[in-house]
């Protein structure tokens, strides 16, 4: 699916407890092209302090984080991976 140009995925982790749902919202991430949207939906409280986290950590972009009922949903942007940064810095030094 698209969403502005940008890839998007949904992730379902309900019913996984800590410390699955973070280990998979990494998971995913990592093999996400830069600006592509993830939207992780779980049920575990701890997701709530540990998805944020994790996101902050990896260089990433939490857009949204809502509650409803026992069910938390985070929309996550992905930042530029390492070798793009790399590949920018390539560029810019000059030899």
């Amino acid at each position: 699916m698209t969403d502005g140009g940008s890839e998007t995925e949904h992730l379902d982790l309900t019913g996984l407890k800590c410390p699955l749902p973070a280990l998979r919202t990494r998971k995913a991430l990592r093999r996400m092209p830069s600006d592509a949207v993830l939207v992780v939906t779980c049920t575990d409280p701890m997701a709530g302090i540990d998805i944020p986290h994790l996101v902050r950590e990896e260089g990433d972009t939490l857009l949204a984080q809502a509650r409803d009922a026992d069910r938390m949903t985070f929309t996550i942007r992905r930042g530029r991976t390492i070798p793009e940064i790399v590949a920018e810095n390539t560029r810019l030094t000059p030899h």
